[in-house]
């Protein structure tokens, strides 16, 4: 693996930072990008090296790194509110940040990856890839249609040595889930706690949070030497939420 490059995003913290920090224990150089420069400071030292961009501006994804072998689309954002009452400058931003870009920079990192024979596109999904839940009309959107946009591209790129896939967790320790705590109290009207209990982990069989650590695992191994006929799928980690 020493010889490939990685391009993810969202890596600042959570899932995105924990990829990082496995893949660059790897030996892959890893290109971090997010907009919180200070956050990505921090993965320096972790052998990562930090590419401060917005992953909303379309117009300047073509200024981020194309010589990529990995790609991992993993920046990700929430908004909790029901659909009549949705904000729909919201909405395009979500859809914009997690379909359109994962799209741009799938679109221009392949022709590299094409060249090589060898390429891995891993899109950081969700169990709301798969499911539905009230209140998450943008989020839930934009997941499904990132769940197609990963098979389109395994079935074009089998023939390059490219593989597409989707990890797909549920509730992970993240800021984005902490944060979804207080919104989905004051939606549900009911307290933190309780919105931890009977709402994340209600669904779930394993009854905790998932760890980004986890993740990450199988996103290497995605990456991995065992993985050139794993393609057009989905992993899923949630805990027992789709086996109902």
């Amino acid at each position: 693996m020493e010889t490939r490059r990685a391009l993810i995003t969202g890596a600042a913290s959570g899932i995105g930072a924990a990829c990082a920090r496995r893949l660059a224990a790897d030996g892959v150089h890893v290109l971090a990008v997010d907009y919180d420069a200070s956050a990505l400071d921090k993965l320096a030292a972790d052998g990562v090296e930090p590419v401060v961009a917005d992953l909303a501006d379309l117009d300047r994804l073509a200024d981020l790194p194309t010589d990529v072998d990995i790609l991992v689309n993993n920046a990700g954002v929430q908004q909790v509110a029901p659909v009549e009452q949705f904000p729909p400058e919201r909405f395009s931003y979500i859809l914009r940040l997690m379909l359109e870009s994962p799209f741009r920079l799938i679109r221009q990192t392949l022709p590299h990856m094409y060249g090589a024979g060898w390429g891995r596109v891993i899109n950081i999904s969700s169990v709301h890839g798969l499911r539905a839940s009230p209140f998450k009309a943008a989020y839930v959107a934009a997941k499904h249609g990132l769940e197609g946009l990963s098979k389109v591209v395994a079935l074009e790129g089998a023939a390059h040595g490219v593989t597409s896939n989707c990890v797909n967790p549920a509730y992970v320790r993240t800021p984005l889930v902490t944060a979804q705590l207080a919104d989905q109290a004051a939606t549900h009207g009911l307290s933190e706690a309780e919105v931890l209990e009977k709402v994340m982990l209600e669904p779930v069989a394993v009854k905790r949070l998932i760890e980004p650590a986890e993740v990450a695992e199988l996103v290497a191994l995605l990456c991995g030497p065992a993985s050139a006929s794993i393609t057009g799928s989905s992993f899923v980690l949630d805990g027992g939420w789709t086996a109902h």
